[in-house]
This record gives structure tokens, sequence and C-alpha cells, in this order.
């Protein structure tokens, strides 16, 4: 599941006419990197959810291997947006990838398939310290015990990607909420885990990131 609903108001101008996603970084669309991200580990159906300017969305996708759940006449957030699309996704798990962001290192769908252990994880959340971060404002979401197990607060920044289960979805009453609901009923648990990035990554959210993140793709191996 890619989340390409959002109305990308931190990029100001440049989202007056597109979607976030259909924003270019090196001369592609952020959707075609995160598409790019997917498709190397040959998911059974990939899903993006549309709601803001969806129709330049649509047209790009047109004809190729993916399902589109739009969202109307109002947005879902993340955990409504996943849940609507359950139906064309089928079993669980489920990888989510948000697509504003960029990655230099190995594919972190890959590390997730290889570290994802169902008999003690509910979700794995791929994370990055600090340090390994670029255009990051502010403070880290995350921290892990030795274990792995995920704590509120730390060094360790969300990189929006992950697997997890979907079943907990149907016990939330909301029908626009965050995935954050999901996560804090997993931790409760001690089934949220957290899996540290070996790379680097840029957050796009602002229009300044779209220069770091070329700057950062075009470097040698880091």
């Amino acid at each position: 599941m890619i989340f390409a609903a959002g109305f990308g108001t931190r990029m100001r101008h440049l989202t007056a006419d597109r979607p976030k996603p259909m924003i270019p970084v090196a001369g592609v669309p952020l959707i075609d990197h995160a598409l790019d991200l997917a498709r190397a580990v040959s998911p059974r159906t990939i899903v993006i959810n549309t709601h803001y300017k969806a129709e330049v969305l649509h047209q790009h996708l047109g004809g190729q291997d993916v399902a589109i759940s739009h969202e109307h006449p109002d947005i879902l957030d993340t955990g409504g947006g996943l849940r609507n699309a359950l139906p064309m996704l089928g079993g669980d798990p489920v990888f989510t990838v948000n697509p504003d962001v960029i990655w230099k290192g190995p594919n972190p769908l890959t590390l997730l398939t290889q570290n994802w252990d169902p008999d003690r994880m509910d979700a794995l959340l791929t994370c990055v310290p600090l340090s390994r971060t670029v255009g990051r404002k502010g403070n880290g979401d995350f921290h892990t015990d030795a274990e792995g197990r995920v704590g509120r607060g730390g060094e360790l920044v969300y990189g929006g990607v992950q697997i997890l289960r979907t079943d907990g979805l149907h016990d939330i009453e909301d029908t626009a909420f965050s995935l954050n609901l999901l996560w804090d009923k997993m931790a409760a648990k001690n089934r949220l885990y957290a899996m540290e990035y070996p790379g680097f990554w840029c957050d796009v959210g602002t229009p300044e990131g779209i220069a770091q993140a070329e700057e950062l793709m075009a470097q040698d191996a880091i």
C-alpha cells in the first residue's frame, strides 16, 4: 500500500496543480521512486490511495500494474485509508510505504522481509537514527529496547515504510484515523517492533527537501 492521498500542504505552491507524489526528484516523480521499491520485492498486489488532485495520479498510473483506492468524499488518513483498501490488498501482513522520502542504501522493503517475525511482531517499522537523516526537522519518534520493541520518544525517526498485520484496524471505530492508533494497541501488547535502517534517508516533505534528496542521491556509496 502506497499512501498518496494527502494534500501536501508543506510543499506550498508545488502542489497547486498536482498531488505531492507527482513532484519530481531527480527527474522522476516521487510515486515512481516508491513503485520501484515496491516492485523490487514482487508483492502480490500494489494499491495506491488517492484523494487530492487524484486525476493527475490516475492519468500517470493508467495501464500500470497497480490498483487504485480512491477516497471520496473525505480523506481517511493512514489508518482509515489502509482499512478502506483491505479488500484490494487481500491477506495479512501488508507493507505500507510513504512516497515522500528518498532512501540511500538497501531497499527497506527487502530488509523488512528478512527481519519480519510473525510469532513476535504485529508490526515492524523501518526507523533511521537522526544522525543519518537529511531534512528532518525536530526530534526523533521512537526508541527501542534490547529486543527491538518500540517506545515513544527517542533518536529513531520513522522512515515511512513498515510491514504490519491489519486485523486490528477493524476494532477502531473512527472512519478517518492515523495508524498511530493501531501502533499504540500493538505497543500495549509488546508486539510493535522497529528495525534500524543501515543507510541514509531524506524527508521530501517541503520544497527544500527536493534539492537535499537530489544531492543525497548523487553521492557515491556512503
